[in-house]
């Protein structure tokens, strides 16, 4: 039994590692996303959020900010079929409010202004970042 349970212990170390989960940092894995791998970039805060319908553009924005981090973004809003605004981006899917925790909002901003096809950057009082993929502009709502 022990030998079974050690054999076991074994096939999963190996497993790991050929996989490369062992010894590799957030910041260097995030780094070397490829294109069609772009939306392991982020993750969503609930199920509940709407991030499938991106456009390509804005999850490589997502996925810039990703590998300028180190960090994946947190998804707490994406598409909203009722947007509270009209005009909102949200409602046609070009839009996120992201949050990154344990980083400063100017770090994510710093981020996101560098990003490729970056528009609107937005801040919120409550620590939430708006990108999208609309006209240039940035706002700060506090």
């Amino acid at each position: 039994m022990q030998n079974a349970i050690l054999l076991a212990m074994a096939g999963l170390f190996a497993f790991q590692s050929a996989t490369g989960a062992v010894g590799q940092d957030m910041k260097r894995h995030a780094v070397h996303l490829a294109k069609h791998q772009a939306r392991l970039a982020y993750t969503v805060q609930t199920v509940s959020v709407r991030a499938s319908c991106f456009p390509g553009r804005l999850r490589a924005i997502l996925s810039h900010i990703a590998a300028k981090t180190g960090r994946r973004p947190v998804i707490t809003s994406g598409h909203r079929p009722h947007p509270r605004r009209h005009g909102s981006l949200h409602g046609k899917c070009l839009a996120a409010d992201i949050r990154m925790p344990g980083l400063s909002e100017r770090t994510i901003i710093a981020a996101a202004r560098s990003a490729p096809g970056i528009g609107g950057i937005g801040s919120y009082c409550n620590g939430i970042i708006h990108v999208d993929v609309g006209p240039q502009r940035r706002w700060v709502d506090c």
